[in-house]
């Protein structure tokens, strides 16, 4: 075996021991009735500073009014809350510049009382404002973006990752989590699911030489990772011992995004689809679905194509045929641009494309190492990788979509997507070895049959 595929053992850490590997939170409370310590964990982390809640009308029944009661038995002065408005809120960079003209009023520092757009919009304002940090209080096991760097926001038209500083502290009272809506926790449930094939593409971006595996970011995503799948019908209905390895598999994720400062440990091929889906300004029945939905949906369509890259027989790959067929970067840009025509970010795709088109030499030796290590490889692929069939099922379980219709997603649209998302990013994925390898389109047909000629790309 090469020292390539001689990956460390995903070694469980404990919530302490991945604190200690985030560069920007240093405090993290998960548990049962911990909402009444944020007054405490505020002052910890801001002594002698001022308070500001951040909520819109339905966190601050749930959790808000009982924060501010915190911070006002530990004898923290605070601003009035700031209330977004209920309906219609997302995470879009309107709402960002409403916050940031209210927090220029004072110095307090922001405490974000809901989920993830709320904490999106709060983390991106602290940010621009120059506060030194702020507290976020979770009210819902929906996504891994409480602890990640960078916010996600709506911004001329489409959705972009603004960098800026993961939250200071973080509350996750699992009382309050628990008895959120089930199609959040079904969110978060998919969302946690994707660190399977995210981190099979990570195995095979290391093995190929691509981008080496990050051992402490491994472990800390990995280590706990099917502990934290194993109950889907739990968390739907909101069982603490379900919810609590849940929250704290998401909570996970953003530590090991700090810890490399790259979404790599927690995003493979599954979240291009979410972002090209975004990019595409998708929305069914009058709504964007949910990241976590999106997400759930990529990942199930992309454990499949797994399964048929993992019957291929790639020791017996014809190297120089797979170079002769490779195409200049001129003929790809062409095509890019053809594939790209009339959407607002032809430009991110022909720089993503041109980022990681590799020179046929270069390709010549990635493919033979896929050949000479793929039987050690594709043990490592299978040992990583649950069932399609099994993910189908825990999905379900969890509430969350299997079917790609049940977001908007036609199958044909869902089939483009795999060739569409390869050209998003310059992240090295299934799609890019199934797109060097030249069996795309033979993957596609095995995963979901053949295509009506009309759809193929």
């Amino acid at each position: 075996m090469s020292a390539a595929l001689d990956q460390p053992a995903a070694v469980r850490l404990s919530l302490a021991d991945a604190l200690r590997s985030a560069r920007e939170t240093r405090a993290l409370l998960v548990g049962p009735g911990v909402l009444g310590e944020t007054g405490r964990l505020f002052r910890e982390q801001f002594p002698g500073r001022r308070a500001v809640v951040v909520a819109d009308p339905e966190t601050r029944t749930v959790a808000a009014d009982a924060v501010a009661a915190a911070l006002a038995a530990a004898g923290i002065g605070t601003e009035p809350m700031y209330l977004f408005p209920g309906a219609g809120l997302y995470a879009e960079f309107g709402y960002v510049t409403r916050l940031e003209a209210s927090l220029c009023r004072h110095d307090a520092i922001p405490v974000a009382v809901g989920s993830g757009t709320i904490n999106d919009l709060a983390k991106l304002a602290a940010h621009r404002t120059g506060r030194e940090g702020y507290l976020c209080v979770a009210t819902a096991a929906s996504m891994d973006g409480y602890t990640a760097f960078g916010a996600s926001i709506t911004h001329e038209g489409a959705k972009q990752t603004f960098n800026c500083p993961a939250p200071r502290a973080v509350v996750a009272d699992l009382d309050v989590i628990r008895r959120a809506p089930d199609w959040l926790t079904a969110a978060g449930y998919a969302d946690l699911s994707a660190k399977l094939t995210a981190g099979a593409d990570w195995i095979l971006a290391d093995a190929l030489g691509a981008e080496p595996i990050e051992p402490r970011a491994w472990a800390i995503v990995q280590g706990g990772l099917r502990a934290a799948l194993a109950d889907p019908a739990g968390a739907r209905a909101g069982r603490i011992e379900a919810i609590g390895p849940l929250v704290e598999g998401l909570m996970l994720g953003g530590f090991a995004m700090q810890w490399t400062k790259s979404s790599r440990p927690a995003s493979g091929a599954e979240h291009q689809f979410s972002h090209l889906w975004d990019m595409e300004h998708h929305v069914h029945g009058g709504e964007a679905p949910s990241h976590g939905f999106k997400v759930g949906v990529a990942t199930l369509a992309v454990t499949r194509f797994y399964e048929a890259v993992l019957a291929c027989d790639f020791e017996r790959l014809d190297v120089a045929a797979a170079v002769a067929a490779w195409p200049a970067p001129e003929t790809e840009e062409a095509a890019v641009r053809r594939m790209f025509a009339g959407t607002d970010f032809i430009a991110t795709a022909v720089t993503e494309t041109r980022a990681k088109h590799p020179a046929p030499a270069e390709l010549s030796a990635q493919l033979e190492r896929l050949r000479r290590d793929w039987p050690a490889l594709r043990r490592r692929l299978q040992a990583q990788l649950l069932p399609a069939a099994e993910i189908e099922r825990r999905l379900a379980l969890a509430g969350a979509p299997t079917a790609p219709e049940a977001i908007g997603i036609p199958p044909a649209r869902l089939r483009s997507a795999f060739r569409r998302a390869y050209h998003i990013r310059r992240r090295f994925t299934v799609l890019d070895l199934a797109v060097r390898t030249g069996q795309l389109e033979r993957l596609l047909d095995a995963a979901f049959g053949a295509a009506p000629a009309s759809t193929a790309p």
